[in-house]
């Protein structure tokens, strides 16, 4: 099975940041990976755009009901008609995700997959309190190539973690023979 990353960025980015995008989908497609994120544009269809280029895979998670609302690069268009509610499928889809630029939008994505213990790296994206957020991190890439060597370390660090039946940061262990 191929790995899953989601992206999470704006609609509206800048040329830097649509760039830094479609760069970021070329890597991680040339790394094996599908990307997922929100099926429209900007950051999206960038990443999406990536992606083909790099030879890869591609899943958009609509926050409409029609799937030809998608950006031309996705492959596999999913319409929720759940408007930004979306956002929590889009972030918990992949194993591990890359936050580019972004708003509040970005930021919700970014809350939601870090509280479900999915790493996100940041590139050009919000920058979170360590001391607010006590055991939560955000390393911040300075490129799209450190943002997918980043990401991908985060991911096999997890899924490492999980295989030794560690739980997300901030949860507690279950207790021996309780089921959650």
């Amino acid at each position: 099975m191929e790995r899953m990353i989601s992206i999470f960025g704006p609609g509206h980015p800048t040329r830097q940041e649509y760039n830094q995008a479609a760069e970021v989908g070329r890597l991680l497609a040339e790394r094996g990976c599908t990307v997922v994120c929100g099926g429209l544009f900007g950051v999206m269809e960038a990443a999406c755009m990536g992606a083909k280029e790099g030879g890869g895979s591609t899943v958009g998670i609509l926050r409409t009901y029609n799937r030809h609302d998608a950006n031309p690069y996705v492959d596999f268009a999913i319409p929720t008609g759940l408007g930004d509610a979306r956002n929590v499928l889009v972030a918990t889809a992949g194993e591990a995700a890359i936050a580019i630029a972004g708003r509040l939008g970005t930021l919700s994505e970014i809350a939601i997959a870090l509280k479900h213990g999915i790493p996100v790296v940041g590139l050009g994206t919000w920058k979170l309190d360590r001391n607010a957020l006590f055991d939560r991190y955000l390393p911040a890439a300075k490129t799209p190539e450190d943002a997918v060597t980043m990401v991908l370390e985060l991911a096999d660090r997890r899924a490492a973690e999980r295989a030794a039946g560690l739980p997300p940061p901030g949860e507690a262990p279950a207790e021996p023979g309780v089921e959650g």
